[in-house]
């Protein structure tokens, strides 16, 4: 069959060609990529898990890049919003602090650590933990 440019038509070929097409963005978009199961999709933090910090009623946990180191301080159990923060500091650098009444975790708060050592803390119910300088 000719088309009206004299071109053989293809419509059928593009009509059927178009769902499939939308399919398989539908699903990409909801199952995401197999690699989405990643530190900063669990926690708030992008890069690799470098150190977990446990102690009697949470966790401190610290991920690194290249160039950043990121914290955050997660509860054993979530609840009723209590009080908690995390703190990062890189040394010759301010720290970052996120405080406030939270039911799950404090954070993450990052800071640009290329080749700097960083000292971290975190409190959750009135329980503290902190780190010396690391990650030097």
């Amino acid at each position: 069959m000719r088309g009206r440019a004299g071109g053989v038509r293809r419509a059928g070929r593009r009509a059927a060609a178009y769902p499939l097409a939308l399919l398989l963005a539908i699903g990409t978009l909801v199952l995401g990529d197999p690699g989405a199961g990643s530190a900063k999709a669990a926690s708030g933090c992008q890069g690799r898990p470098t150190q977990v910090i446990g102690f009697a009623t949470g966790e401190l946990r610290l991920y690194r890049t290249r160039s950043y180191v990121c914290a955050l301080a997660v509860a054993k159990r979530s609840g009723a919003p209590r009080p908690m923060s995390v703190s990062l500091q890189a040394r010759g650098g301010r720290a970052v602090v996120d405080k406030g009444r939270f039911a799950r975790q404090a954070g993450p708060v990052t800071v640009h650590a290329l080749n700097r050592c960083v000292r971290a803390s975190a409190t959750l119910d009135g329980r503290s933990k902190a780190t010396g300088w690391i990650l030097c």
